[in-house]
């Protein structure tokens, strides 16, 4: 059975999500050959938070993390990445109602997981990041759609393999449902 969505382990969750998924965003990156895009960790954790804790927390965790996290680096965010950063993510979390978390995570689990994950990358930077990029800040078409799409890249797998290493471990610790019998 799934938690609530808006319950106070989801919402501490969420904040505790947050808060690492800011840290990482700042200081675990490896950059990339396109400038302001870097491989980022943090993705990877905002996809395991997505499907454990649902899409709203997966949303509040990368948008504030990101937000946070230009905030403190550069002064302001840049709110076309931090909105899309919350879209991968709440994508990423539409998994959340079809896999199990809850004992061991199957194959078909992990299958689904990693569509999802691909499916809010690819629709966060192929076409989210690059048109408010455009229509926000006025960048270069032709740049916006080479960091989209080195992003997708990028995250993507990060999101993927990050996110199915931490799921398979999280699923390791949780009891499956029936596992315990009576004597």
């Amino acid at each position: 059975m799934k938690k609530s969505l808006f319950s106070t382990k989801t919402m501490v969750a969420t904040a505790l999500g947050a808060a690492l998924f800011m840290v990482l965003f700042m200081f675990v990156k490896v950059p990339s050959p396109v400038p302001e895009t870097n491989l980022q960790i943090a993705y990877g954790i905002s996809a395991f938070f997505s499907a454990v804790y649902g899409p709203v927390a997966g949303f509040l965790i990368a948008f504030i993390g990101h937000a946070l996290s230009d905030f403190l680096s550069y002064g302001s965010p840049w709110w076309s990445w931090v909105v899309a950063s919350g879209i991968s993510a709440l994508i990423c979390g539409l998994a959340y109602f079809k896999i199990n978390t809850e004992g061991k995570v199957s194959s078909k689990d992990l299958l689904i997981f990693n569509i999802f994950a691909i499916l809010g990358c690819a629709i966060a930077w192929i076409v989210v990041a690059p048109v408010l990029d455009i229509v926000i800040y006025g960048e270069p078409v032709n740049l916006v759609f080479v960091q989209g799409g080195i992003a997708f890249v990028m995250d993507a797998i990060v999101s993927c393999v990050i996110g199915s290493i931490l799921l398979i471990t999280y699923s390791s610790t949780r009891s499956s449902k029936g596992s315990l019998t009576k004597e």
